[in-house]
């Protein structure tokens, strides 16, 4: 199975006590149900730790880490509209 690294930088956990994939613009995913949304900086609690990231890996969300990227298995293509949350 081939992983998709993306950059560590990108990876937030969000107010709501979940993490998400800042796709820019407003635009993130949830990591932990693939479903995408929106949401402002204000939403976002902090980029995520080794401890987020390590209980990520454990509920299967991502393959893995390391310094500076982050290992997903899959990334979904973005939807052309987005339901405003």
């Amino acid at each position: 199975m081939q992983r998709t690294p993306v950059a560590r930088s990108w990876v937030v956990m969000m107010r709501g006590g979940f993490a998400a994939l800042d796709w820019g613009n407003g635009l993130y995913l949830d990591l932990t149900c693939g479903q995408f949304f929106t949401a402002t900086e204000k939403d976002v609690s902090h980029r995520a730790s080794d401890a987020d990231l390590d209980l990520l890996v454990r509920l299967g969300c991502i393959e893995g880490y390391d310094r500076l990227n982050v290992y997903l298995t899959s990334l979904p293509e973005p939807p052309h509209e987005i339901e405003k949350s």
